[in-house]
């Protein structure tokens, strides 16, 4: 049986987004004949402001990723911050950036899910992951929601919990709040839920 590969491509300036996707990432790579790996898209923000911004040092484990590269995956999941209750500006510069590909369609047909990380409830906690869909469907993505998958966990009411039924979510707040256990838990099942659904389609392709 082939490797289903499994693409998990975000921008993360502060960290919130990373260990999210990191999460994902161990979730996708629980489902046998997955292998998950993490990109970085590339970062639009010269060295000055980020130093002023006091964003933290980019991971070194995780390369930067080129448009052409997302041919090689079988499925995605892309993980942003929201910036105004859209994607971050460095998310849609590479989606701008895949125009070739979308040229092609040949990204078509393959499934994607989506993850993000807002300030505080009124930050986009929605809006940013349905404004971000366009992107999968000029692609041709099938766009894979979390839904209610995640159980329980999605009707939790006793603690501050990011996500929704478009998928994993955490909340940053000024920047000093980490993702709870609870956020990491429901970003684990997406990252699990989206690479057995990958894992099948590729299945079923290599068999018709």
């Amino acid at each position: 049986m082939n490797t289903a590969k499994i693409y998990i491509v975000y921008y993360s300036l502060y960290g919130h987004v990373e260990t999210m996707a990191r999460e994902a990432q161990r979730g996708a790579n629980s489902v046998q004949g997955v292998e998950a790996t993490l990109w970085q898209v590339p970062e639009t923000l010269s060295k000055r402001v980020l130093e002023k911004m006091k964003a933290p040092t980019r991971a070194n484990d995780v390369a930067e990723i080129r448009p052409e590269q997302l041919l090689e995956a079988d499925g995605f999941l892309f993980g942003f911050p929201s910036r105004f209750g859209m994607m971050a500006a460095q998310c849609k510069a590479f989606f701008d950036a895949t125009h070739e590909i979308w040229a092609s369609q040949a990204l078509a047909g393959k499934p994607a899910g989506i993850f993000w990380s807002t300030g505080f409830h009124g930050g986009g906690q929605e809006l940013t992951a349905f404004t971000a869909i366009t992107q999968l469907a000029h692609h041709g993505m099938l766009y894979v929601p979390l839904g209610y998958t995640f159980g329980e966990g999605m009707l939790e009411m006793d603690e501050m919990k990011g996500g929704s039924s478009y998928g994993a979510g955490t909340f940053a707040g000024d920047g000093s709040r980490q993702p709870s256990e609870l956020e990491l838990q429901q970003a684990f099942h997406q990252g699990k839920y989206v690479a057995e659904i990958s894992k099948k389609l590729k299945n079923h392709s290599l068999s018709a």
